[in-house]
């Protein structure tokens, strides 16, 4: 089974089951969209909260997926309703911030940012202090070297400081600094499933 539905059964409190329609709709979903079928992505997750509905607010995938189909009402609200049980990630915090900046909100989104935390992952907390107008783009980068990480470590820490900066840069205008940062981001090779979300930014910036 994978890393995502073992996760989200534990957040459940449900019992380990083989694959089911849902997982299979989610997996999809995120390899769809992985592919760069954002739509036919949406449709998998949607399918997935369908078939069984309490996983709804877990799919963050899906509040991605939105944001890349241009639909920045819907994605903001998966957002809202993914910190209900995910209260302290920073990024979905994030992801919220930059629909509303889509939507022309973006300096309500700073002041009124939803709240998250604590989140331990470096330098998650430096982030939230850039987008909540109380930090800076220095002050994630310091962030990266805090107490000597080793190799592996500081790569993941450089690839979230980075994207993360990028999309700050280019939801207030300032393309070539978003294209340098993402760019930086999709080169560290960490990330995961975000370094994909990563590579299909930088690709669609052309």
């Amino acid at each position: 089974m994978s890393w995502f539905w073992n996760s989200l059964l534990a957040a459940l409190s449900l019992p380990a089951l083989a694959q089911s329609p849902a997982e299979e709709s989610v997996e999809a979903g995120m390899r769809l969209f992985v592919e760069g079928r954002i739509d036919e992505s949406i449709a998998r997750f949607d399918e997935a909260a369908k078939q069984e509905p309490r996983i709804e607010p877990h799919l963050w995938q899906r509040g991605i997926a939105l944001y890349y189909a241009g639909r920045f009402e819907l994605a903001r609200k998966q957002f809202e309703i993914h910190r209900a049980v995910n209260p302290n990630d920073v990024e979905n915090s994030v992801w919220w911030y930059l629909c509303m900046a889509k939507l022309g909100r973006r300096e309500q989104a700073g002041r009124q940012l939803l709240p998250a935390g604590p989140d331990e992952r470096i330098p998650m907390k430096q982030v939230y202090a850039l987008y909540s107008g109380k930090g800076s783009e220095q002050a994630v980068l310091d962030a990266v070297e805090e107490g000597s990480p080793g190799e592996r470590e500081r790569a993941i820490r450089l690839f979230y400081g980075h994207l993360y900066l990028g999309l700050f840069a280019e939801a207030a205008g300032d393309k070539a600094k978003a294209r340098r940062h993402i760019t930086a981001a999709v080169n560290t090779q960490a990330g995961g499933y975000m370094r994909e979300v990563a590579r299909i930014h930088l690709k669609r910036m052309g």
